[in-house]
């Protein structure tokens, strides 16, 4: 079985019923860190170190008031140790017992997240991750069985091992991403470099802040020297069950995938989680932007505008299932603000995955639509892609 069986309503109908047996007891964890709003950002991170959690509740006088996150500190570039935690709250959604599986893998994807919340009125009862909602769908015969290759994330930006730990921190920072693949001269993947390596190798105490990370000499070292080496990598024609199985075993929530010894792609918990956000039943086609600032909504009409005009389009050739778009906002020199786009189409049993980089933030997400029509015109053209080779 495949991607393409979602598409199949019976199958669709039986999975959805399975996902529905699911309860968030059932994937929740009791036992999570907290921190309050007057503690320094020091203190969050080493928590995060600790525990694992990249996303911490911010409980104040026993209530809960928002998360940090290792994402909000990545995306403020003049974060010092010393800012106070209330200083960087991330308004994410919270969830409660009663709430759908399908609907939690679809605020985690929609908002670019690890943990949620569980609440209980105004109190923190639990936490639901990826690790969790990817279990499910482990457990489930027609999730499990999908290849890898139809739902990896490919191309897949890297490094070099003779690469500079800045290059990694600038891929991170435009992608809004937090682990980059460490490959060496013939494309092997030789490790995997993070924002928890960049954390505890670089950002001490006595460190200013991340924008003046790249100035300093310590960003000025080599990947090979700071990366996780001896890592595991999937084949691209192995099944999520078995990436999974993988994940588990390791503790891990990213693979590299590779054809033979050489990449091709990247897996993670997030293309898991999309499978199961995938499922929720929608009376029209699933469209979701995240990563808007404030500032930046005031577009979003425009951008949904040019996204239904080339949905139409696309329709006419195959019927789109289902296209999430994720904004990231990074500096590239003085004071401009340059937006990275990536986008995912579900479409005709296969996934598209694309990204669009400019300064205006309406015509990169125009340009970004047009690309995708051509790429499925291009798949009816040819069906000779990565993603539509059998084994």
């Amino acid at each position: 079985m495949g991607v393409e069986d979602l598409e199949d309503l019976k199958k669709l109908s039986i999975l959805r019923s399975q996902l529905s047996g699911i309860t968030v007891r059932d994937i929740m964890t009791s036992d999570f860190p907290t921190v309050g709003p007057e503690d320094r950002v020091s203190e969050a991170l080493s928590t995060m170190r600790d525990s694992g959690f990249q996303e911490i509740p911010i409980v104040e006088s026993g209530n809960y008031a928002g998360m940090v996150s290792y994402g909000s500190i990545l995306r403020k570039g003049s974060v010092t140790p010393d800012t106070k935690v209330k200083n960087l709250v991330r308004n994410l959604p919270t969830v409660s017992l009663e709430t759908d599986i399908t609907k939690i893998a679809e605020h985690v994807i929609a908002n670019n997240c690890r943990q949620l919340a569980v609440l209980n009125g105004k109190k923190v009862i639990g936490m639901v991750s990826r690790g969790g909602l990817t279990k499910v769908a482990a457990g489930m015969k027609i999730l499990k069985d999908i290849k890898v290759w139809e739902i990896m994330t490919t191309p897949v930006e890297y490094v070099k091992d003779d690469g500079m730990l800045d290059d990694a921190l600038e891929i991170m920072r435009s992608l809004d991403i937090r682990t980059v693949p460490v490959v060496n001269s013939n494309m092997v993947p030789v490790g995997i470099v993070g924002m928890k390596e960049i954390i505890d190798t670089h950002w001490k105490t006595d460190s200013k802040s991340f924008g003046d990370f790249k100035k300093s000499s310590k960003a000025q070292i080599t990947i090979e020297s700071v990366c996780t080496g001896a890592i595991r990598t999937v084949e691209w024609d192995d099944t999520v069950g078995t990436a999974v199985s993988v994940m588990e075993e390791r503790g891990i929530s990213t693979l590299p995938v590779v054809e033979g010894k050489e990449l091709v792609g990247m897996l993670t918990e997030y293309d898991i989680v999309e499978l199961i956000s995938a499922c929720r039943e929608r009376d029209a086609l699933f469209v979701q932007i995240s990563g808007l600032d404030e500032e930046d909504k005031f577009y979003a009409d425009a951008m949904y505008a040019d996204i239904e005009a080339e949905m139409a389009r696309i329709s006419k050739i195959y019927k789109p299932e289902s296209l999430s778009i994720h904004i990231a906002r990074y500096n590239e020199g003085g004071d401009r603000k340059k937006y990275s786009l990536t986008a995912r189409l579900f479409i005709h049993g296969t996934v598209i995955d694309l990204k669009e980089v400019g300064w205006d933030l309406v015509k990169a997400n125009n340009d970004l639509m047009k690309k995708m029509g051509h790429q499925v015109i291009g798949m009816k053209d040819s069906n000779v892609t990565f993603r539509k080779r059998k084994k």
